[in-house]
């Protein structure tokens, strides 16, 4: 098993066991709690499904089983998430299911909408039904999950490979769940958006907003406008002269690529170009580009910033840029923009921003002016207009089933929610995405007791932190005061991108905080939030290993009780009865070597520490996967009964066992 890939200090630690009796670690005829390894349950899905019932026994899938799917894209994303881990050759067919094989059925599952299934789990088969692709998607990552974590395997593991026999009906709350990132404060390339769009799929997120402009960044190539990437693509936040950080952009084909890469995941991209304010990197860009043919030769009218002539600021600084809408260089360039990008898009929005344009630059009639007239050209491609909810404000008239993106820590009848209530009043539909509630780019924890994390992250929406519980515990219905569910379409966790570089650390503020935000979009509205919390912890629980295995770094934030994982590695005998090297493999996110005892008996009578090594965490990254080593000869041929036992910190240890033959 190949360890996590990052950057870390790897730790190698004789873990003593002079504390633990063997009547202790061996298995007790005294019933003291001993976890088993990785066994699923269907307490472990997230979101949460709508209905399960629990059946008698268990699938196992087994190396001769095939994928017997009505859709063969489907079948085969399915049969590549589950090869790595098995190594089982799982033939994608189409015809009758027989005994041990997983079917995949276009059919009516008798659930609304088209992303609805049903998941029937039996001893002799696990059966997805629903009316379309996108339903059995669904219904595939719901399997998923109710495999043993360690299924996420990038490498072969050993089995058994089980599914609890289950009955599931489930179905989405809202047809907008989204996660948005911002690649214009930080440039982050295709590769990482297309490895976020794995890792968000899982969760049946079906939305990534794309934020690919702002005043430090332009990302996209746009035919006629060069100057937009080759000069505005070039910086990012903090850059210092652009020297440190130097940017970069995506060539329309890298973009292509993404929008398709995401359809296969049954998620849809939604472009944002943040206007008339969050642009000087397109005022920088086009402010002295006096030979473009496009223009009219004095392009300096776009601007209407601060500064004039405009300069670049890295900073994170908000509010000081716009572009004038009495321009027809403004136009033009938008225009474009909207054109080339809308055609890029096969998605039903496209979101212009609006948001933070002081009055000091526009006024409220300049302001209206602009988003009315850009509201119209969006229309005219055949988009939804889609904008922050300041596009509801005084003298705008947003086309019919336009979408706010409701954005303030107000909530109730505060004077900030003013937005959400002009958006009902003028019939728009409303994303939901309360800062305090939503944004992925605050820290976990901020003020007296700490920064979590140190260098990663904004506070000014969550003074001292938002960590998983205040990002689960709210209702969006009624979030707002007259703000119904027949206003929502959905939700979204926007990343902003101001302190990120990378997508280790992107997924250090997503992951796990994204999937209270996922369940909250899914799953039907909850009764009680304390007992509706302590469920969602343990589930969430259960993301550890899942996480840990395909290398996504994330905060192993002390509010989740995370799960020990213990699984058995493939052992070899060398000469002589010796055995060596690799035993099996842990997974404990937040939790450091020093604080784990492991513990080997041999099925011999002789007992042993382990040899625990892996990445240690940093501020800014979870500890790694850690493997179990020992070394260990036998006195005679013999089967034995290989026995390791891992405890931390007080919980109940896990066990795993593995056969020698000597």
């Amino acid at each position: 098993m190949a360890l996590v890939a990052r950057k870390r200090s790897l730790v190698g630690i004789a873990v003593l066991a002079a504390a633990l009796a063997v009547a202790t670690i061996s298995a007790p005829a005294t019933g003291a709690p001993l976890a088993a390894p990785a066994k699923a349950t269907v307490a472990q899905v997230v979101p949460k499904p709508v209905s399960i019932t629990a059946g008698n026994g268990k699938f196992t899938l087994t190396r001769p089983a095939r994928i017997v799917s009505d859709d063969a894209a489907v079948g085969n994303a399915l049969a590549e998430y589950l090869r790595p881990a098995t190594g089982y050759r799982l033939d994608v067919v189409t015809g009758a299911a027989q005994q041990g094989d997983i079917a995949l059925r276009i059919g009516d599952p008798g659930t609304p909408g088209d992303e609805g299934y049903q998941l029937d789990v039996t001893t002799g088969n696990a059966i997805v039904t629903a009316k379309t692709a996108h339903g059995l998607y669904n219904g595939v990552q719901t399997i998923r999950q109710l495999l043993p974590g360690w299924i996420d395997s990038p490498t072969g593991q050993v089995g058994p490979w089980s599914i609890p026999a289950v009955h599931v009906v489930d179905y989405p709350r809202y047809g907008y769940r989204g996660v948005m990132l911002d690649i214009a404060r930080h440039f982050q390339p295709a590769s990482a958006v297309k490895r976020l769009i794995d890792q968000v799929a899982a969760y049946k997120v079906n939305v990534l907003h794309l934020h690919v402009s702002d005043d430090q960044g332009f990302r996209i190539v746009i035919d006629g406008f060069p100057n937009l990437t080759e000069i505005g693509g070039q910086g990012s936040v903090g850059t210092g002269g652009r020297t440190m950080d130097p940017g970069g952009f995506w060539t329309q084909a890298e973009y292509r690529d993404v929008v398709a890469y995401a359809a296969a995941h049954f998620i849809t991209v939604v472009p944002e170009v943040d206007s008339p304010g969050h642009n000087n990197a397109i005022i920088m860009s086009e402010y002295n580009d006096t030979a473009n043919p496009l223009l009219d030769g004095n392009p300096q009218d776009i601007n209407c910033s601060r500064n004039d002539p405009p300069v670049w600021n890295y900073t994170g600084a908000v509010g000081y840029s716009a572009m004038c809408p009495d321009s027809d260089n403004t136009w033009t360039i938008l225009g474009t923009i909207i054109d080339q990008l809308t055609a890029m898009s096969p998605g039903p929005w496209y979101h212009l921003g609006g948001d933070e344009v002081p009055s000091t630059l526009l006024s409220h009639e300049q302001y209206a002016a602009l988003v009315n007239r850009e509201s119209g050209i969006v229309t005219d491609h055949g988009k939804t207009v889609m904008g922050w909810a300041e596009i509801a404000g005084e003298g705008t008239t947003p086309p019919a089933g336009s979408v706010a993106q409701y954005w303030s820590t107000s909530s109730g009848s505060g004077s900030g929610t003013v937005t959400a209530r002009n958006a009902v009043a003028k019939g728009m539909k409303i994303v939901m995405s309360p800062a305090n509630r939503t944004y992925l780019d605050m820290k976990y924890l901020a003020g007296s007791a700490g920064n979590v994390p140190p260098t990663l992250g904004l506070n000014w929406a969550c003074s001292r932190g938002c960590d998983i519980d205040q990002f689960y515990n709210w209702e969006p219905e009624g979030h707002v005061t007259g703000v119904t569910d027949a206003n929502i379409i959905g939700v979204e966790a926007p990343m902003w991108g101001e302190t990120v570089v990378n997508l280790d650390n992107v997924d250090y503020m997503v992951f796990p905080r994204l999937l209270a935000i996922a369940e909250i979009g899914w799953s039907p509205k909850r009764g009680a939030l304390p007992p509706a919390y302590a469920d969602f912890q343990n589930r969430v629980a259960a993301q550890g290993v899942r996480l840990t295995l395909p290398d996504t770094n994330f905060y192993p934030t002390p509010k989740v009780p995370w799960h020990l994982d213990l699984r058995a590695a493939r052992t070899a005998v060398g000469p002589g009865g010796q055995v060596s090297g690799a035993l099996a493999y842990l997974s404990a996110p937040g939790r450091p070597a020093s604080t784990i005892t492991t513990t080997i008996t041999w099925g011999d009578g002789t007992t042993s520490a382990g040899v625990l090594t892996g990445e240690a965490a940093t501020p800014i990254s979870v500890n790694g996967l850690y493997t179990i080593g020992g070394d260990h000869t036998y006195g005679a041929p013999g089967t034995y009964t290989v026995t390791l036992t891992v405890s931390a910190d007080g919980t109940a240890p896990v066990t795993t066992t593995l056969t020698v033959e000597v």
